[in-house]
């Protein structure tokens, strides 16, 4: 069994961290969190460029739900730095369509997105960990799965809820050899992807969103940042809460 170390400050010179959704508002914010924590970044998406303004973070385009271009994309990252030692599960996409009126065509595409594109690169990047003998697995998550949605339709919650399971089962499994593996569980988060759900519903102190305002990228990313890093060595397998004191477990 591999020895864990003691926790220690979140920074992560040396380290390789690959970010996938990581055009959007949480990926992006998490990225530059990253690098600024010393990390040698590659981040990818679906866009076909992206730029993030510092020479420590390595662009490329990639789509979450191939598993060829997953095993591609694998192959070409342990060329270039030959380890990886941080992946974060960024990629989403979201439905409001309730149960009813949901088809199968949207049913495909939100668990193509936000379930096979977790397991695409956690089945390929998985192993990799194991070897090297250390890894950080961060998943996003939500608070739509530990509640049942938030104004998120069920193809969404059934997706996230799949996600909690699948890292749970990657963080005992792999506890052994040193590789982790948590959630980020977000409340309503103001970016793109949440306009939608934002604007249902205003926050209050009093109401639904204790601490007043909605989630920021940040918010998200520096959650994030602390599971990826030293700070967080002896926590695998939790659901981390970020969402404002919306759900108080």
């Amino acid at each position: 069994m591999t020895l864990i170390p003691v926790s220690a400050p979140a920074r992560m010179e040396g380290r390789i961290a690959l970010v996938t959704g990581a055009a959007g508002g949480i990926g992006r914010a998490t990225v530059l969190a990253l690098a600024e924590a010393g990390a040698t970044v590659i981040a990818t998406d679906i866009a076909e460029t992206a730029d993030f303004g510092t020479d420590r973070v390595q662009y490329r385009r990639y789509d979450v739900t191939s598993r060829e271009e997953t095993d591609a994309l694998v192959a070409a990252v342990l060329e270039a730095h030959g380890r990886i030692d941080a992946l974060v599960l960024c990629a989403g996409t979201i439905s409001h369509r309730p149960l009813a009126e949901s088809t199968d065509d949207e049913w495909r595409s939100i668990l193509d997105v936000n379930l096979m594109g977790v397991v695409n690169p956690v089945r390929a990047i998985f192993p990799v960990m194991e070897g090297q003998g250390f890894g950080k697995m961060v998943a996003l998550g939500s608070i739509a799965a530990k509640i049942g949605g938030v104004a998120s339709g069920p193809s969404y919650v059934a997706a996230k809820s799949a996600v909690h399971g699948l890292m749970k089962w990657v963080a005992k499994a792999g506890a052994p050899k040193g590789v982790y593996a948590s959630i980020i569980a977000p409340g309503p988060v103001e970016t793109p992807m949440w306009e939608t759900v934002t604007q249902r519903a205003a926050p209050s102190a009093n109401g639904n969103v204790p601490l007043g305002r909605f989630g920021q990228p940040e918010d998200i990313a520096q959650a994030i940042l602390f599971l990826c890093s030293p700070a967080s060595n002896w926590i695998t397998g939790t659901v981390l809460d970020v969402n404002g004191g919306m759900l108080m477990d």
